[in-house]
């Protein structure tokens, strides 16, 4: 019998993987990581640090992935169990059809449209047929290695622990799972961008039964149609397009800077990475190390149920990700047969769609049966969402193209990562793996290199191709939105292949924007342009992103701060780690000013002026009127156009000045000031109260308040808070600011690193890590990185324990 121990550093001097002690067993803990497998089979050796985070040591990629599977079940089992409930089509079985959906593993809105979805996926073994692929097209041994060792440590924790969050405890649908089921959800989170925003659009995909009225966006039109012909309904879709497809828009986003050794305190590079994620549910990160001595030593945040670090550093090289602007999907308009609306034309050639008829068993009701359609460029959509209907008619129908549904290689982009030994070695893994969905990556190295690279898998959409095949509808919504709407009518407007490109249809390593060893190379969500302000990235096709348009308000502040800090030049990590909590408000320093001179021409507001005037312009929890100003600020940006906001518009030439000076004259400033008052004054919450007082989170029974501030304030902190009036403010974070990390290197073998998972690793409430990194949040402190040996082990809370498969 082998025990979970905790260990004085002493006695663990020279530790290796065959002669981990073993001692006593501790106490039950409440988080179920106290029970000690005995057997053969699979095994690993875990040493728990400070706050939870293991520390995974094992003898090869099966027994990492066994580690890996076994700690993120002791932390997170009831999130996953269900993530697998989802995969596996079996929502409406266990929480009824109508039941709220999975949000982070697709965009359903019900359980009914969610589980047609993955069971289609599921019935027509497209995970299979990836799995099968060869490599590099499909994912490698290791890889799969991984994933079989992950879902067998999953399972042992479950056949051997006590589950005892309250969100699973008991519950049926908490079950065994295969590699199969780890493989669908790796492939579930490589199509968000893709088939997974569209699953009710797909799934409620039905012919016309009689001849219908052909509204807009619809024509049967071909490509070509001049501009001035173009219906109103045309240019709204495209419009929403643009706003659906904005990454400002998204529950998910991130920034990350690398800055070289021209810079750096020590020649060497450093890494300042802050990715925004959800607090909740399956998206969210998950803190740990992993090794395999002489062959694998990495540490970092994963996503849960995923078996690599998807963000994180080793001892040469650091890197992080941020949600990319490329679109990684196209749309292709169908010329449809007028006798039958499921047989659509190739260059007057017919072609019948293929159906997938897919049966959902329901909780309380019969099972559900519907088809869904597909065409040889992916399924029949009716949507690409609630703003952005296709509907299908007698003549025409659309079809989604989604290049990331055959790829199944982002764990092998993430193992080549943490492989790496440099920036160089960062992008020999993409250019070799081409298995990121829908993010950059940035950089740095111990030898001072920094690397930024929109390395994505996009569709091989080429101006040049868009322009020769758009429709009338694609004709607006490439320019303004990145989304190609193609005549699907002809073969001449095939995606075809890039020589460097690992499967068909996708741009090539050879095509991505990159930008290498600039002194600093930053993003924030934005395209590629302005990674550096001084030397700007152009030369990429539209889909990727924009080149000379403006940015947000968190690029621009993200690109003064960090512009300022390289001429500043001797960084070090200390500087990071200030900048991440500096919680400038980028807004305030354009807009204060105005507005309180304004605010002081408007009936009864003097307080309010004088609350503006004395607040520090920041989003820290002492801030007093940032409160004030952040109500204001959402309400006025969602009230005015952007074009209207400014009196001094946008220039290329100054992108990251303007638009500057508040149009203080629009119609909705006064109505925006105004109604912020009433808002603060009708909850009882005075205007110049300290922020943290009102934006807080709850855990255990304890209040923790919550700095940072939302999209549209430009805070490098993001933090998207949930209002609520009748409580007095914000009281929970649906997402923002989540694994952080501050990397740097001095020369020795151990990296520099500080780290923050600002929601903690676990998700029961009954876990001794359900909250204490919150804490740490709260109060802008972090977790000096264990990452050599010595660092293991000399840990004040070093625990070991050593898990194995029971046969």
């Amino acid at each position: 019998m082998l025990f979970r121990t905790r260990i004085r550093p002493f006695a663990l001097a020279g530790v290796a993987l065959a002669t981990v002690a073993t001692a006593l067993s501790p106490p039950a803990a409440a988080d179920g990581r106290d029970r000690h497998p005995s057997g053969g089979g699979l095994s690993a050796v875990i040493r728990y640090t400070e706050y939870g985070v293991p520390h995974i040591l094992a003898r090869g990629y099966a027994e990492l992935g066994f580690g890996t599977g076994w700690a993120q079940a002791a932390d997170q089992v009831c999130v996953l169990a269900e993530g697998f409930v989802t995969v596996r089509g079996e929502r409406s079985r266990h929480f009824g059809p109508d039941g709220p959906p999975d949000t982070a593993l697709s965009s359903a809105s019900t359980n009914l449209g969610s589980d047609l979805y993955f069971r289609g996926v599921r019935e027509s073994r497209t995970v299979e047929r990836l799995l099968a692929t060869p490599a590099p097209a499909g994912p490698g041994r290791d890889v799969k290695e991984l994933m079989r060792g992950w879902a067998a440590g999953y399972n042992a924790w479950l056949q051997q622990n006590r589950i005892t969050d309250p969100a699973c405890r008991r519950a049926a649908w908490v079950r065994p799972v295969t590699a199969l089921d780890v493989a669908r959800r790796g492939f579930a989170v490589s199509v968000l961008g893709g088939q997974g925003r569209a699953v009710d659009g797909i799934t409620a995909a039905q012919p016309p039964a009689t001849a219908t009225t052909v509204t807009a966006p619809q024509r049967s039109t071909g490509a070509g149609s001049a501009p001035e012909t173009r219906a109103p309904g045309e240019r709204a879709w495209a419009e929403a397009a643009r706003k659906a497809f904005d990454p400002a828009e998204a529950d998910m986003g991130s920034n990350a800077v690398a800055f070289s050794g021209e810079v750096t305190a020590n020649g060497r590079g450093l890494l300042l990475g802050n990715p925004h994620y959800p607090w909740h549910g399956g998206r969210r990160f998950w803190q740990s190390q992993q090794t395999i001595p002489g062959e694998l030593n990495v540490s970092g945040a994963s996503l849960l149920g995923t078996v690599g670090i998807s963000i994180g550093f080793n001892e040469k090289v650091a890197w992080s990700h941020t949600v990319a602007t490329g679109v990684p999907l196209s749309v292709h308009q169908l010329t449809l047969d007028p006798a039958d609306p499921t047989v659509y034309t190739v260059d007057g050639k017919r072609e019948r769609m293929t159906r997938r008829t897919v049966t959902v068993p329901v909780q309380d009701g019969p099972p559900v049966t519907r088809t869904q359609y597909w065409t040889r460029y992916g399924p029949v959509v009716t949507s690409l969402g609630p703003t952005l209907p296709l509907p299908w008619s007698t003549t025409t129908a659309y079809a989604l193209h989604d290049p990331n549904a055959a790829n199944l290689r982002a764990s092998d982009t993430a193992l080549a990562f943490s492989r790496a030994r440099s920036t160089g070695d960062i992008e020999r893994g993409l250019r070799r793996t081409q298995g990121l969905p829908w993010v950059n990556t940035i950089a740095a190295d111990a030898h001072g290199g920094s690397l930024f690279t929109q390395s994505q898998v996009l569709p091989r959409i080429t101006d040049e191709l868009a322009v020769r095949c758009s429709t009338p509808l694609g004709q607006l919504t490439y320019p303004l939105a990145g989304v190609a709407v193609l005549d699907g009518a002809r073969g001449d407007c095939a995606l075809g292949r890039d020589r460097d490109a690992v499967q068909p249809g996708i741009f090539g390593p050879s095509r991505m924007p990159v930008l290498r060893d600039a002194p600093y190379a930053e993003n924030s969500n934005d395209s590629a342009w302005l990674a550096n302000a001084d030397t700007p990235v152009t030369g990429y096709e539209r889909v990727f992103g924009t080149i000379g348009t403006p940015r947000s308000l968190r690029t621009r502040g993200a690109v003064e701060d960090v512009a300022a800090m390289a001429d500043r030049a001797g960084l070090t990590v200390r500087d990071l780690t200030r900048q991440q909590f500096a919680n400038r408000v980028p807004a305030a320093d354009l807009a204060r000013a105005d507005t309180v001179r304004a605010c002081r021409d408007l009936h009864g507001l003097t307080e309010a002026c004088g609350a503006l005037e004395r607040w520090d312009g920041r989003m820290d929890t002492g801030s007093r009127g940032a409160l004030l100003f952040d109500r204001f600020w959402r309400k006025l940006t969602a009230s005015v156009p952007a074009a209207e906001l400014w009196r001094t518009p946008f220039s290329a030439a100054e992108p990251v000045a303007t638009p500057n000076t508040l149009n203080t004259a629009a119609p909705g400033f006064a109505a925006a000031l105004t109604a912020a008052v009433g808002e603060l004054r009708a909850a009882g919450i005075a205007l110049d109260a300290p922020l943290g007082r009102h934006q807080s989170v709850e855990r255990g029974g304890k209040v923790y308040p919550v700095h940072g501030g939302t999209e549209s304030l430009g805070v490098w902190n993001k933090i998207e808070a949930v209002w609520d009036a009748g409580r007095g403010g914000y009281r929970e974070v649906s997402a923002g600011s989540s694994h952080i990390q501050a990397v740097g290197w001095d020369g020795g073998r151990c990296p520099v690193a500080r780290t923050l998972l600002t929601y903690a690793q676990s998700s029961n409430p009954a876990s001794a890590h359900y909250r204490d990194q919150t804490a740490l949040y709260a109060g802008e402190r972090w977790v000096t990185s264990r990452f050599c040996e010595r660092d293991i082990l000399s840990s004040p809370a070093l625990e070991v324990v050593r898990v194995r498969e029971r046969r």
